[in-house]
């Protein structure tokens, strides 16, 4: 198993400086999860909800209050030294990152970190700077690159220890479409060298196509563990119909939730069954010859099971 988690906890006291104070906070409530090795699996929750606690934990980064987790069979508390050097973590952001140093020495340092061999470490520098189309940059101080171009280079110091199980938080944060969608076909390759990969983000489309399984989750708990489609198999209360170049006004008929165009697609959301079959004899009767039943987006499925908390704390 490449991640299991059992029952796991967190709690702190809310406060500043060394001696906390306030109410009790509890960032994980009992959570269990499991991913197989060289699964691609997406935690997706509102702010607040646990996930870069969770990667925190199993990260040695935190100790948990109870419960337990472990990498590759390795306890991350019992055995946190053992642990580590599998690991390959990109927490992103701004912070992480030496500026006054480049690319290249960036990398070269957290090589040295996971102590490897000068010449290996030289390799996997290289290769990584061109993997994620760094290398014209790489002599360049870090203060000198955008915030995608440091988000890339984050990617690549998760990367610099050949770790067997990679996580990923808000990974395409700052970053634009082209280099999100490599980050995507990055993904793809990682899965293929059989790494495990967790990977928390907000990022609907991006969970979708890149992950085996998504793990839904909220205050510190899980809500939902399934395929991307099954998580829309479970989402009962709508139905939807989709219906190409369509310019009829389908508003006006009963159950209908939502209606909304897209790349010369109309998307009808319904209340049931009963609706969406009134909404299809509905289209076919006034001439639109490419209709069909659809799927509920993972976007949609979120805010029907999370609800309004997506800006909550």
């Amino acid at each position: 198993m490449g991640v299991r988690v059992s029952d796991l906890t967190r709690t702190y006291h809310r406060g500043k400086g060394w001696r906390p104070r306030g109410a009790e906070v509890t960032a994980l409530a009992g959570l269990s999860l499991e991913v197989p090795t060289g699964e691609v699996h997406g935690l997706l929750g509102p702010n607040g909800a646990g996930k870069t606690t969770l990667c925190k934990v199993l990260s040695t980064i935190l100790l948990p209050s109870s419960g337990s987790a472990a990498v590759l069979g390795h306890d991350v508390v019992a055995e946190a030294a053992l642990v580590r050097p599998l690991l390959g973590i990109v927490f992103g952001g701004e912070r992480g990152l030496y500026w006054k140093l480049s690319g290249r020495q960036n990398l070269r340092y957290w090589a040295a970190l996971y102590k490897l061999p000068d010449d290996v470490a030289r390799r996997r520098a290289d290769e990584l700077l061109e993997r994620l189309g760094l290398t014209a940059k790489a002599d360049d101080l870090v203060e000198t690159y955008s915030r995608g171009m440091k988000q890339r280079l984050h990617l690549a110091r998760g990367l610099i220890g050949d770790p067997k199980v990679v996580l990923f938080d808000e990974p395409t944060t700052g970053m634009d479409p082209v280099a999100a969608h490599d980050f995507r076909g990055l993904i793809g390759e990682l899965r293929d060298e059989g790494r495990t990969i967790l990977i928390t983000t907000h990022d609907m489309a991006e969970a979708e196509e890149v992950c085996d399984r998504v793990t839904l989750i909220d205050k510190g708990r899980v809500l939902a563990t399934e395929t991307p489609r099954g998580l829309a198999r479970m989402s009962a209360r709508h139905r939807w119909v989709e219906a190409d170049e369509a310019e009829v006004d389908v508003r006006h008929l009963p159950g209908v939730v939502e209606v909304a165009r897209r790349d010369g697609v109309l998307r009808v959301r319904t209340d049931g069954d009963a609706s969406a079959r009134a909404v299809l004899d509905f289209l076919l009767d006034n001439g639109v010859r490419s209709v069909r039943a659809a799927p509920p987006t993972l976007e949609e499925v979120y805010l029907e099971i999370i609800g309004s908390r997506g800006m909550g704390v």
